[in-house]
């Protein structure tokens, strides 16, 4: 026995859809957001063997926040010199 929300239900209640739920997608409509997010999400993609090193897309944010930081920074002393 398992509780979601108030309700306690069975293991057997788990994965069953109750049968007053009826989903007609018939009246579906597209998601009108999609376009704008796609425009403002850009994805690329990695090497297998760079994917590896990377469980998740935060730590790949991470890496390359980290190579831009010390990348400006090499860059700014070699400029002033």
């Amino acid at each position: 026995m398992f509780v979601v929300g108030n309700t306690k239900m069975n293991e057997t209640d788990k994965d069953e859809l109750k049968p007053h739920f009826d989903f007609d997608f018939s009246k579906s409509k597209p998601n009108r957001f999609a376009e704008k997010y796609n425009k403002m999400a850009r994805r690329v993609g990695l090497a297998p063997d760079v994917a590896d090193e990377f469980p998740t897309e935060d730590s790949v944010n991470e890496a390359l926040r980290d190579y831009i930081r010390i990348t400006r920074t090499e860059n700014s002393e070699i400029s002033t010199r």
